[in-house]
């Protein structure tokens, strides 16, 4: 049996391919099947060891992004694209997987083309409320199209979607003891932790930055200021708190493991973030948040996220227009100084989440690829 996974460009595209695999193995192996053959196709690998982890084979290709504004970039994005397509029929007809799995983004293109062209059987899955253009090209075809928002459903024939939820990898469900000492908490003091992406967030870390003397005499902070921004960062909370008696409360990381992530969020009180697929991870740690969404993310899609994801009562949504010290503040202590608004957001996010979303797919997977093998 061979499964081949396409996806690009982000970790929201790719890590849930991850989550996918490590079910469809898991299965495979529970149920005495053949252990399956896994592929990924797309312009980069990601994070290699995560795929060596696995036992997914990557296959480079070229794709090209088609963006909403004039760019000389498109010209030479749409030779890229053609090439990877040539390509791609070639790959995959050599290949010839029993089932395509498409996870979105202009990377999916090559590989979703040469399936249709091949009449592979393709299952793709949506992580936006609003689906890109590749996904909802590939829903014409498809034969089984998942979605993470139920609002992306209605893109969508109703026969062949599905509202699963988004895929989540086991080391981020698996049980974790989350240690206070392990961050430097003190004992009972409510804990904030910011979130900016891995790369940060620039305007979230100068706001959180002068937020700091205030919100520190109530609350711990940590928070993940990208590594880019981690040194500057620590140098002027450093002089900004120089003489503040809360100083200890305030714990900067650049980066975070997985494993650091999902201790913070169990030990959090309150998530600032921005919209991306944290979303997902915060709603199965079951926490208020307040979301942040990027305003110029490909399609709006941080911003449709977040005000769906609002929708539940699981988080306050703030406009980056909006976000200035005393408005986040504000924010702030209408949730955390609120206990009855904490608990309806926190149970809102738990309903919210579905954790067996990888397996329902791999399940999914499986069925028709074994179909298919026949």
């Amino acid at each position: 049996m061979k499964i081949l996974f396409t996806g690009g460009g982000s970790g929201g595209h790719f890590y849930p391919i991850i989550a996918i695999a490590e079910e469809v193995r898991l299965i495979a192996k529970k149920e005495r099947l053949i252990a399956p053959q896994l592929f990924f196709m797309a312009p980069e690998a990601y994070n290699s060891s995560l795929l060596f982890e696995n036992e997914i084979t990557f296959l480079p290709n070229l794709a090209g992004k088609l963006r909403r504004y004039a760019s000389i970039k498109n010209v030479f994005d749409v030779v890229k694209t053609i090439f990877g397509v040539l390509k791609a029929l070639v790959l995959v007809y050599r290949l010839f997987p029993d089932v395509v799995v498409g996870k979105g983004g202009f990377g999916s293109f090559p590989a979703l083309f040469a399936a249709r062209f091949w009449r592979i059987p393709v299952i793709i899955h949506e992580s936006d409320t609003v689906p890109g253009r590749t996904n909802l090209w590939a829903g014409k075809f498809a034969t089984r199209i998942a979605v993470s928002f139920p609002q992306a459903a209605t893109f969508f024939p109703a026969g062949r979607v599905a509202y699963t939820g988004n895929p989540i990898r086991h080391e981020l469900l698996s049980p974790l003891l989350a240690n206070r000492a392990g961050f430097g908490l003190e004992p009972d003091t409510k804990v904030i932790f910011v979130i900016g992406g891995s790369l940060g967030s620039l305007v979230l870390n100068e706001t959180i930055l002068q937020a700091l003397p205030e919100l520190l005499q109530k609350y711990e902070v940590i928070h993940q200021t990208g590594e880019v921004h981690f040194a500057d960062m620590l140098a002027r909370s450093k002089v900004l708190l120089q003489d503040n008696t809360f100083k200890h409360r305030y714990h900067p990381f650049g980066y975070l493991s997985t494993a650091q992530v999902s201790s913070a969020g169990k030990l959090t009180n309150l998530v600032i973030s921005r919209a991306g697929s944290t979303i997902f991870e915060i709603a199965m740690w079951g926490k208020p948040s307040i979301l942040i969404p990027i305003t110029d993310s490909n399609g709006n899609h941080q911003r449709e996220n977040a005000y769906a994801y609002a929708e539940t009562g699981a988080t306050d949504v703030l406009e980056e227009s909006n976000l200035t010290v005393n408005i986040l503040k504000d924010q702030i202590q209408r949730v955390l100084g609120n206990e009855e608004r904490v608990t309806q957001m926190s149970e809102h996010a738990l309903h919210f989440a579905k954790t067996d979303a990888a397996e329902v797919i791999a399940r999914e997977i499986l069925e028709i690829a074994l179909k298919h093998e026949k």
